[in-house]
């Protein structure tokens, strides 16, 4: 931490962002697609399993 400097406005104008929030929306996309495929086994199937993370399972039949 001792070879710390401050930036110049020259290289503060080169700095850029936007890491944190593409990381953000392909999560995001990642969720919304496993709650769509969950909800479309649930609703549409006639019968069918899901298994989640920590012990969590559904089982229906018609």
């Amino acid at each position: 931490m001792n070879n710390l400097r401050k930036l110049s406005d020259r290289e503060m104008e080169k700095v850029i962002g936007g890491e944190a929030i593409t990381l953000a929306g392909v999560m995001a996309i990642l969720v919304i697609s496993i709650v769509v495929v969950m909800c479309y086994r649930f609703f549409i199937s006639p019968k069918g399993k899901v298994s989640l993370p920590g012990g969590f399972e559904f089982e229906w039949k018609n």
